[in-house]
C-alpha cells in the first residue's frame, strides 16, 4: 500500500512553509483467494449470519425464537423469560465474552477479528458483490481507471443498489430483534414504520453500507480500539500470522526449474500476491504490524505459490516469535502455547461459564419486588390492630398460566388481609399487587414502635413442583 503526504504551497510572507498532516490513502483492492483458511472464513460468513438473518424467524412457543420487548420488558431467549431484574445475566455475558476474548487472544492472536467481526464479515459479503458486478481486483482497477461510460455506470448503480438492499435488510433484521418481526414485515410493505424503527431501521442500514462498503480496513485501522490494546495480550508464545524470514529471504524471482539456492535466494519469490489479498493492504513480510486481522488470506495466497514452485508449505503460516528465531518445529510451538496467562485465563472462562450455566438453570420462575406504599406508611384500623400497605411486583417469568399466593410472617399474629385469594398470572405477566398486612392490638404493644421485620412468601398453587419466594420488608408501628 503507497501512501504520500501532499504537501500545500508557501502561503506565508516570511517564507515559512506549512505541510498537511493529512496523509491520503491509496485505495485498497483485495484479490480473491481460494484455500483452506478462506474456507473457514466463509464458513463463519454463513454460520453468523443464518444466526443473524434466521433467529427472529424461527417460531417458538407462539413467538418468535429470540424476541427484546423493550415496551412490555420482556426478553425471550427461546423458553427463557427474563426481565430488566435479570440484567446480572447481561453482566455475566459481558464478563463471559471478555475473557473469551482475552484467552483466545492470548493463544491466537485476532481469532475475532479475522473470523467472526462483523465488520470482516460485511466486508466478506460486500466484496463478494463487488467482484460480481465489477470482476476481481484487476478488473476493478481498470474500471476505476476508465472514464464514465454507460457499461461503468450501470455496474457502479448495480452495486451500489445490492449494498444498499443488504444493509437495508441488515437493519430490518435488527429492528426485529425488538418489534415483533412479522408485523414489522407487514408494515414494510406499507412504510408504515414507527419514528424509532425508521430511525433504526436506516440508522443501522447505511451504517452497515458505509462501514463494509467504503471504510473497511479503516474502521479495523482507526476506528476500533481492539486493535490498538491487543499488543498488551501478545507476547512471544502466541500464534500469529507470521512471515518466515529465515527460509524467505533473500526474496527474488526465478523460474519453477531454477536452482534458488544457487542464485542466493530464499523461498519467497517476491510475487507480492501476500500484498494483493490482504483486505488491509499490508506486507505481512515486515513483521507484525497492527493493522494485521489476521484473516490469513495471505497464508492461503502463500500456500498457492509454493505449490506451484513445488516448495514446502508454510513460509507464511500461523507460528510464535519464539518459534520462528529458535527455529522450533510446530510441536513444540504449541506445548509453549499452555502457558501460565493461557491457563488462567482458561481457567477463569471455565469458571465464568460454569457459574453462569449454573445460575441460569437455577433461576426461579417467579419473582417478586416489594415496595412499601409511601402513602400509607401505617395506620390503625378496627380493634386497634396496625395495618401497614406495601405494594408487590409479582413476575410471572414462565409462558404459562401461575396462581400465587401471598403470606406473611416475622411477627406474632401477622397476617394478610388482603388479598385473601390467590392471584391469578398470566404467562409472562407481571403485575403491581396491593398488599394489606395487618398486626394484632396485642403483638402490635408487645412488639413495640417502630420498625420490625417480616418476610412476604409468595408462592404457586397450581405448580406440581410448587415454587416459592421469599422477599424481606419492614413493619411499622406508630409510637
Amino acid at each position: 500500500m503507497t501512501q504520500r503526504i501532499i504537501p500545500i504551497q508557501p502561503v506565508a510572507a516570511d517564507g515559512a512553509t506549512t505541510v498537511s498532516l493529512y496523509q491520503k490513502q491509496a485505495k485498497i483492492y483485495p484479490r480473491s483467494i481460494k484455500g483452506w483458511f478462506a474456507s473457514w472464513r466463509w464458513a463463519m460468513v454463513w454460520l453468523t449470519q443464518l444466526l443473524f438473518y434466521g433467529l427472529p424467524w424461527l417460531p417458538w412457543n407462539g413467538r418468535q425464537a429470540v424476541l427484546f420487548d423493550l415496551g412490555a420488558r420482556r426478553f425471550f431467549i427461546f423458553d427463557l423469560v427474563l426481565y430488566p431484574q435479570d440484567f446480572v445475566y447481561l453482566a455475566g455475558l459481558l464478563v463471559l465474552s471478555a475473557y473469551a476474548l482475552f484467552f483466545f487472544t492470548a493463544v491466537a492472536g485476532r481469532l475475532w477479528c479475522g473470523y467472526a467481526c462483523p465488520q470482516t464479515v460485511y466486508t466478506e459479503i460486500f466484496l463478494w458483490v463487488e467482484r460480481k458486478f465489477e470482476g476481481d481486483r484487476g478488473a476493478r482497477m481498470r474500471l476505476d481507471g476508465e472514464p464514465w461510460s454507460a457499461g461503468k455506470l450501470l455496474r457502479k448503480s448495480g452495486k451500489h443498489a445490492a449494498w444498499l438492499l443488504i444493509g437495508l435488510w441488515t437493519g430490518f433484521t435488527f429492528v426485529g430483534y425488538f418489534t415483533p418481526i412479522q408485523s414489522l414485515w407487514g408494515e414494510a410493505f406499507t412504510l408504515s414504520f414507527g419514528p424509532w424503527e425508521w430511525f433504526w431501521v436506516n440508522f443501522y442500514g447505511l451504517a452497515t453500507y458505509g462501514n463494509a462498503g467504503f471504510l473497511r480496513e479503516q474502521v479495523c485501522k482507526y476506528m476500533c480500539p481492539y486493535a490498538r490494546f491487543q499488543s498488551a495480550m501478545f507476547d512471544r508464545d502466541t500464534l500469529i500470522v507470521s512471515y518466515d524470514t529465515a527460509r524467505g529471504e533473500a526474496r527474488g524471482k526465478r523460474g519453477r526449474g531454477d536452482d534458488a539456492k544457487a542464485k542466493g535466494l530464499g523461498d519467497c519469490i517476491d510475487c507480492g500476491l501476500c500484498v494483493h489479498v490482504c483486505p488491509v493492504g499490508i506486507d505481512i513480510r515486515d513483521g507484525l504490524q497492527y493493522e494485521c486481522i489476521a484473516c490469513t488470506a495471505c497464508i492461503d495466497a502463500c500456500d498457492g505459490v509454493m505449490d506451484k514452485m513445488h516448495y514446502p508449505r508454510g513460509l507464511i503460516r500461523y507460528a510464535t516469535e519464539n518459534a520462528l528465531v529458535n527455529r522450533w518445529p510446530a510441536a513444540q510451538a504449541l506445548r509453549r502455547v499452555l502457558r501460565p496467562r493461557v491457563i488462567i485465563y482458561g481457567s477463569l472462562l471455565v469458571v465464568i461459564a460454569s457459574a453462569f450455566v449454573v445460575s441460569l438453570s437455577l433461576r426461579r420462575p417467579l419473582k417478586v419486588d416489594v415496595v412499601r406504599d409511601r402513602a400509607t406508611m401505617s395506620r390503625q384500623v378496627e380493634q386497634g390492630a396496625i395495618e401497614n400497605v406495601y405494594r408487590l411486583q409479582v413476575m410471572n417469568a414462565t409462558e404459562g398460566p401461575r396462581s400465587v399466593r401471598i403470606v406473611a410472617d416475622g411477627l406474632p399474629g401477622v397476617v394478610v388481609q388482603s388479598p385473601v385469594e390467590a392471584i391469578a398470572l398470566a404467562p409472562a405477566e407481571a403485575r403491581w399487587v396491593t398488599v394489606a398486612v395487618r398486626l394484632p392490638y396485642d403483638s402490635a404493644r408487645a412488639a413495640g414502635s417502630g420498625s420490625h421485620r417480616i418476610d412476604f412468601h409468595v408462592s404457586t398453587v397450581d405448580a406440581a413442583s410448587p415454587i416459592a419466594v421469599d422477599e424481606r420488608s419492614t413493619f411499622m408501628v406508630p409510637r
